[in-house]
């Protein structure tokens, strides 16, 4: 699933390509993929819209279009949002498609069909239950450790609840667990100062390196212009069980913790 350097590294590619266009019409090819909205009361309101700004909010792609209305959209597992110069002829996976005013086309395609696309005036309907987002000024480390407060449980599912932190998903939760040294089963009330510093850090640091190599690509991911990103090569933990440890050399090793699949060094992770 798209995480929050994938979504953003989309954002930044789309921003540069579609501030200021205009969507001239809509096609949509599968009209599951909008949310509890009609394919012609959407392609009446979106057709002939500017775009005003492109934005990321946690895993969503916020477009800012004129009068006011908003266009969210989750990719979730496999989404993509891809610019090309023609709608291409093989349609399959396909479900909606933009045309804009530069003659050029902006579609959505989505594998396994999760993904959803929302038509909104107000997006607090859809993102006002998110939390903080994790590369935010105003998300000290104080404010941090004061959301952890009097919270019991595991550290890894927290990390992974969108309403504790928003954007935050099981690469970088993983990531961000080994560079500081902790193990994902551990409860978030035994963390003491140093650790939890150690952990808001980590957590800042690998997201701007995913941000900064343009995303991981493990399977579905590809950016606006199609590219695939470059982190996965930096991965030190992320589905690399079986191989050495980076940092000891102690093999990595699966669990599952939460219902989700997570990679540790039972050494380097305590």
């Amino acid at each position: 699933m798209p995480e929050l350097p994938e979504v953003e590294t989309i954002v930044q590619g789309l921003r540069r390509r579609l501030l200021g266009r205009r969507f001239t019409g809509v096609q949509v090819f599968w009209p599951g993929a909008l949310h509890q909205v009609s394919p012609e009361f959407f392609r009446q309101q979106v057709a002939g819209r500017q775009v005003l700004d492109v934005a990321r909010r946690a895993k969503f792609l916020v477009l800012t279009l004129s009068d006011g209305l908003y266009m969210l959209i989750h990719l979730r597992m496999t989404g993509q949002l891809l610019l090309c110069p023609a709608l291409p002829e093989e349609r399959k996976h396909i479900h909606v498609a933009f045309a804009l005013d530069d003659g050029t086309w902006l579609y959505f395609r989505d594998v396994r069909k999760f993904g959803r696309i929302y038509w909104v005036d107000d997006c607090v309907e859809v993102l006002g239950c998110l939390g903080p987002e994790p590369l935010s000024d105003d998300l000290s480390l104080e404010a941090f450790r004061a959301r952890l407060g009097s919270r019991q449980g595991m550290i890894k599912p927290l990390l992974l609840d969108q309403r504790f932190l928003a954007g935050l998903g099981n690469i970088y939760a993983d990531e961000a667990l080994f560079q500081a040294g902790l193990d994902p089963r551990r409860r978030v009330e035994t963390l003491d100062e140093d650790e939890v510093g150690r952990l808001y850090e980590a957590i800042r640091a690998v997201l701007r390196q995913g941000i900064a190599n343009g995303g991981t690509t493990l399977d579905d991911y590809r950016d606006a212009e199609g590219q695939t990103g470059r982190n996965q090569e930096s991965l030190a933990v992320f589905r690399r069980a079986e191989e050495p440890c980076p940092r000891c050399g102690t093999i990595i090793q699966r669990l599952v913790v939460g219902g989700r699949g997570t990679f540790i060094c039972s050494n380097c992770q305590r």
